[in-house]
Parts: structure tokens; C-alpha cells; sequence
């Protein structure tokens, strides 16, 4: 191990995490070296360990840790459960990551996504096939399909952002883009979850900072 591994690896013994069973939803306190407990109150099993993927993976994968999927990685999961997440190659699975999810991969995601954060990086540019979710989404690079957020989308200054967007807050900073439909404040949407592979027209560059928000949510109709 490298000498930024051990470093890692003792500030990990160092310091204890909290942690909530997914059956459950109790929380605990446990030590950052653990790789597994299990939930004092229902007995069930608790992963902690990170993963890295690095080739074809069709595992489920349901852990308090992180998952890394690299560049020449390709998930294929069912079902993929984290706390963070960092996508850089092929994802194909259903991916919740109730932490920061990041997404540094350019090409189609025909998996979904929901997140409690989401980070488009600034050389991602993605196609994301079904509906993704998102307690808030910034967006650095390029991101197009439909995306349903509870809070807030930030399109940062050269980010780019196509398709359909439900928020209560949307930000585009200047220089950065957004083409596409907005409902502020409108839980509802009536589109299908698969995407067709086209592009939203009407794009536009904004000049000036543009904010909009909404107080109070708009009834579903």
C-alpha cells in the first residue's frame, strides 16, 4: 500500500462512523475499520465495505460504504445501495445512493439513478434513459434526460443540462446552458420512465445569473 493508503487506512481506525440498518432504519455508531455489524435491534446484517469495480459486475450490492465504478468497469446489477458513489465507466443498474452520488463517465446510462446528491463532473457528459432523482443536482458538464429533484438543480458556469426538469429551485449560472421543459414546485409528472433517444430543442446560453424559485409547491394536476 502506498503511503496515502495507510495514512487512509489509520485515519479510518481513528474515527467511527454512524450508520442505519437498512430493514430497520436504526442508527449506530461504529469504527471506521469495521467492515460489517450487525443492527442491534433487528439483527440484521450491515455491510460497511467499499467496492471498486473494475470489470463486468452483475452482483447486488448493498452497502453502507462506497462504490467506486471505474472507467473500464460495467455494472450490471439489479440493485445497488450506497453511501457514495463515483461512476466512471458503463452503469447498467439500478443505482440509489443515499449519500453523494458523482458521475465522470461520457455516454448513455440506461440504468437509474437516485441520489440524495448528485455531481455531474465537468468531463461527464451523459444520456440518462430513465427518470433520475435527486434530493439536488449540480451540474458541472454535460447531462441530458429527465430528472425529478426535491430541492435544488445547479447548472454551474460551462455545465449543460437537456430534458425535463421538476425542482423547486433552479439555478443556472451565466455561461452555463439549459434546454428543456421546468415545473417548479410540481411533484407529479406524467411522462413514461424510458426516455426516447432524442434531443430537446430550443437550447439557449444564458447571459446573467438566473434564479428561480418557488415558496411554495404547485398542486399536481
Amino acid at each position: 500500500p502506498s503511503i496515502f493508503q495507510k495514512f487512509d487506512d489509520f485515519w479510518k481506525r481513528q474515527r467511527s462512523l454512524e450508520v442505519e440498518c437498512f430493514e430497520c432504519k436504526r442508527k449506530q455508531q461504529v469504527s471506521g475499520a469495521a467492515t460489517s455489524t450487525i443492527c442491534p435491534s433487528c439483527s440484521a446484517h450491515i455491510d460497511l465495505r467499499d467496492y471498486k469495480i473494475s470489470s463486468g459486475f452483475s452482483r447486488s450490492i448493498r452497502t453502507c460504504g462506497k462504490v467506486h465504478l471505474t472507467a473500464r468497469g460495467d455494472l450490471g446489477s439489479s440493485s445497488v445501495i450506497c453511501k457514495q458513489a463515483l461512476i466512471e465507466g458503463r452503469l447498467r443498474a439500478n443505482l440509489h445512493c443515499f449519500g453523494t452520488a458523482t458521475i465522470n463517465y461520457a455516454g448513455r446510462i440506461p440504468g437509474r439513478i437516485s441520489a440524495g446528491h448528485i455531481v455531474v463532473d465537468r468531463k461527464a457528459d451523459v444520456h440518462c434513459f430513465r427518470r433520475v432523482r435527486a434530493g439536488s443536482i449540480e451540474i458541472k458538464g454535460k447531462m441530458s434526460g429527465e430528472i425529478v429533484v426535491e430541492t435544488i438543480v445547479t447548472v454551474r458556469k460551462k455545465g449543460s443540462l437537456e430534458g425535463n426538469v421538476t425542482a423547486k429551485a433552479f439555478i443556472v449560472e451565466k455561461g452555463g446552458m439549459f434546454s428543456g421543459q421546468l415545473i417548479i414546485g410540481q411533484a407529479g409528472l406524467t411522462q413514461g420512465e424510458l426516455l426516447p433517444d432524442q434531443k430537446p430543442t430550443g437550447a439557449s446560453k444564458m447571459e446573467d445569473d438566473v434564479t428561480v424559485i418557488a415558496p411554495q409547491p404547485a398542486p399536481a394536476t
